[in-house]
């Protein structure tokens, strides 16, 4: 399965086309490897999201082409979320 239509079906991010943004941009690597959007996804990878201030790492659990909601949660086990401080001195 395609990296952006993973991230979109398993919720991580609520739009393709904002995943396929991301992407596209380095902030997302797969098993140390920074990937595209057209990145394929496989059980057990280990994806590292960059988002603004937070780093999210996932494993890949399960690939899934439609979800449920509630069955979203099922696709991904959070390995570490990091959000980044903030440095401003007053």
């Amino acid at each position: 399965m395609r990296l952006d239509k993973y991230l979109k079906v398993s919720r991580i991010i609520k739009r393709r086309s904002v995943a396929k943004e991301i992407a596209d941009k380095g902030r997302i690597e797969i098993n140390g490897k920074v990937a595209k959007s057209s990145t394929e996804v496989a059980p057990r990878d280990e994806l590292v999201i960059k988002f603004g201030n937070k780093t999210l790492t996932i494993t890949v659990d399960e690939l899934l082409e439609t979800t449920k909601k509630d069955d979203a949660e099922r696709m991904y086990t959070i390995v570490k979320e990091e959000y980044a401080q903030d440095f401003r001195q007053e």
